[in-house]
């Protein structure tokens, strides 16, 4: 009896200590953390198995530290899990904003999203992917979290996949990227764009209120016209290029998105970004996964300039298309000729583009269509035939007459549209997106295909494939996109409207994988009209994008100066053409600000202009790199001053240049102080001399040797006082 009961109370002991130790794993508050060089996203799983975010900003010194942040925060009521879950679900204990809802196939509403595990890969040098699965206790829907971080840029990616086995399809009314949560500032500053036709990334700061602000696009396509999906959230106070912390957001998506920034009632911010589910909600089959697009976000604790520099290397570096390569210039027809142009007019534009001296010549708009001949914007789109009458030797024969010049060839298409005078509209009506009964309404006199439909994505495939099939040494692409989706219905898709928004931007884009698999180095801009034209998730694909059909280089100043926080110099297409009233000097300058081109009538310069434009080409090309590849520091702000200041500073520190702009029309209006340079070396010299200096002019700014301290502490005064004036400088280690 006594060797028994020794044997029992060793067995309790035993039995206890399994008991205690299985207690403290499933009480304890499991940390997950994302760290990059500079910061650290802090998720904690609750004893509940919530998944909630505890800290986003700065990273901390010892890890052990994460564990005791929560404690910092009094919360009044028990608002645990209901405020700061890392993807907040609808129908169940959640007050605010949710980052998903769904309908069950039984009709329920409810969500409930509980962690199940998680688990750490490394993606390639520098590059974390985080995943966390959730699930729902009761019903069989599973959700993971994607997080992957970008270590040395401070870059974090963030999506989900979706899915379930229920025993019909479920719907997604809500499926966002990503549930961002700030906590710990006493305010929050957003600073957003709006824009039209000409009018793109007007900046507008204010500071966030309680309630939600929301950033939105319903018009489908990716012309979007009003509203671009990147912005700024300074936080406790607007933040300067050198101070202050900031958040930079995007989503990668080429369609309609949803951004809500949610001021809660604890003074906390929440953002939750995602594709826009207006008319959206998509209904998911069973085991069918659904990936949302990623949303990329940087924090900066040292400005909007570390935050930009940061964005720029990341996206050169994983996100567009051959970042790290050569952009090609050139000279475009369409403000030459516009739709009235023929072969032989078009031959000596392209011995034009060799005599200027850039690399290739674009064949814009008007050149397709027989039926329907493309001589306005109210026909042919869909016929992608070359046009017999302007061009009755084909394309063939410029591809030629440009190798023969010695410069590549490239051309326009716009092949996601329709025009109702094609053929295409009256074979296959059925590929036109469209309300059955209802009447037609027309962007630019045009209509979208239905790229939902894989036979219209084997068709805008076709068109792209059959140009280099036919013309193999084509050079280039400028692919446009100039209507909005009206009257939105798919043919194809049938019961499943809600999914139209959703499967025409996963159409789109299977059709760009498809042409980067079978031509993966082709050089693509990407055109459309609008405010919103340009995301990562078609950067992907494509080398540059167009900012605007403005082209008044005083506008554009504005313009570049705004897209350059989100986007490198080598993806901006800026051109040199006849609008505005600058001098030709002053044009130049500032379309060297970005990936260099040209729309004008060679033959109608001056020998003055003539040879201005040669030399400033081949500046161009001797500091392309810098230009296309440093770090870019905005100097002076265009928006608060007579003149604005833009400068590049290679990797190594030994080059740099810098754009000098009057933006006052005022009579000596523009700078009257030194402006100071940055990104220079305190110890090392420089020679600072001024370039593109118009022949028979004098510099403005003596060639002089400086010290980089001096430069940065001092600063040098380019001297751009008179109206309509611009100074360009080259740096280089003395």
């Amino acid at each position: 009896m006594k060797k028994q009961s020794i044997n029992l109370r060793q067995s309790f002991a035993i039995a206890f200590f399994i008991l205690t130790s299985y207690c403290s794993t499933v009480t304890a508050q499991q940390i997950i953390a994302v760290k990059t060089k500079s910061n650290a996203l802090v998720l904690q799983v609750t004893p509940g198995k919530e998944v909630n975010t505890i800290y986003l900003g700065e990273k901390l010194a010892n890890d052990s530290d994460y564990s005791k942040i929560q404690s910092q925060f009094r919360q009044g009521t028990d608002y645990s899990g209901i405020y700061n879950a890392a993807y907040t679900a609808s129908g169940s204990k959640n007050l605010l904003e949710p980052a998903i809802t769904v309908t069950h196939a039984d009709g329920n509403t409810s969500l409930d999203l509980l962690y199940v595990s998680h688990k750490t890969n490394t993606v390639s040098t520098g590059v974390s992917q985080t995943e966390i699965t959730l699930k729902d206790p009761v019903y069989p829907v599973e959700v993971h979290l994607f997080i992957q971080a970008y270590y040395d840029t401070d870059v974090i990616e963030q999506w989900t996949t979706i899915q379930h086995n229920e025993k019909g399809s479920i719907t997604l009314n809500k499926y966002a990227s990503a549930n961002l949560y700030l906590k710990g500032y006493k305010n929050f500053f957003l600073n957003q764009y709006h824009g039209d036709w000409a009018k793109e990334m007007q900046p507008e700061e204010s500071k966030l209120t309680h309630g939600i602000r929301v950033l939105d696009t319903k018009l489908g396509s990716r012309t979007n016209l009003f509203q671009p999906s990147v912005f700024m959230v300074s936080l406790d106070k607007p933040a300067t290029e050198d101070e202050g912390k900031v958040l930079f957001a995007g989503l990668e998506w080429s369609g309609n998105f949803r951004t809500d920034l949610e001021l809660d009632p604890l003074n906390n911010l929440r953002v939750i970004s995602g594709i826009n589910n207006a008319a959206a909600a998509y209904k998911l089959a069973k085991s069918e996964v659904f990936t949302t697009p990623k949303f990329w976000y940087t924090l900066s604790s040292k400005g909007k300039g570390t935050a930009s520099r940061n964005l720029h290397d990341w996206s050169r570096s994983y996100k567009i298309l051959d970042g790290k390569e050569d952009r090609l210039t050139l000279l475009n027809n369409w403000e030459a000729t516009y739709f009235n142009f023929d072969e032989e007019k078009l031959k000596v534009l392209i011995a034009d583009s060799k005599k200027l001296g850039v690399d290739m010549f674009l064949l814009d708009d008007g050149w397709f269509g027989n039926t329907y001949p493309r001589n306005n914007d109210d026909a042919a789109l869909g016929d992608w035939d070359v046009n017999k009458k302007k061009l009755p030797n084909g394309i063939g024969t410029l591809v030629k007459t440009a190798k023969d010049n010695q410069v590549k060839f490239g051309i326009w298409i716009e092949p996601e549209m329709v025009s109702p005078a094609s053929d295409l509209y009256k074979k296959h009506p059925d590929w036109v997106i469209k309300q059955p009964g209802r009447a037609e309404h027309y962007f630019r006199n045009q209509l979208v295909l239905d790229l939902a439909n894989p036979k219209v994505q084997d068709f805008v495939y076709g068109v792209v494939d059959n140009l280099f099939t036919e013309n193999p040494e084509l050079a280039y692409i400028k692919w446009d996109c100039n209507a909005v989706i009206y009257n939105a219905y798919s043919n194809y898709l049938k019961d499943k409207q809600n999914n139209f928004y959703t499967d025409y931007v996963n159409g789109l884009y299977k059709v760009l994988e498809r042409i980067r698999v079978k031509y993966p180095k082709v050089p693509m801009m990407l055109c459309s009209g609008g405010g919103g034209r340009v995301d990562y998730g078609a950067l992907k694909y494509f080398t540059e994008f167009w900012p605007s059909d403005n082209t008044d280089p005083l506008e554009r100043v504005y313009m570049q100066w705004e897209y350059s926080y989100f986007y490198p110099a080598l993806t901006i297409a800026a051109h040199v053409t006849d609008w505005g009233k600058q001098p030709l000097k002053y044009r130049t300058d500032v379309a060297m600000m970005g990936r260099l081109g040209f729309d004008i009538v060679v033959k109608d310069l001056n020998e003055k202009d003539l040879a201005f434009t040669q030399q400033a080409i081949k500046n161009y090309n001797a500091l392309s790199n810098t230009i296309w590849q440093g770090d870019q520091y905005r100097l002076q702000n265009p928006w608060g001053n007579d003149a604005a200041s833009v400068m590049f500073v290679n990797k190594n520190g030994n080059e740099a240049v810098v754009f000098n702009y009057s933006v006052n029309s005022r009579y000596e209006a523009g700078t009257h102080l030194p402006i100071k340079l940055k990104g220079l070396q305190a110890g090392q010299n420089y020679k600072v001399e001024e370039i593109n200096v118009y022949p028979d002019k004098k510099p403005v700014v003596e060639t002089a040797v400086y010290s980089g301290d001096f430069l940065m502490q001092v600063g040098i005064n380019p001297n751009v006082t008179a109206s309509n004036s611009s100074v360009v400088l080259k740096i280089t280690k003395a």
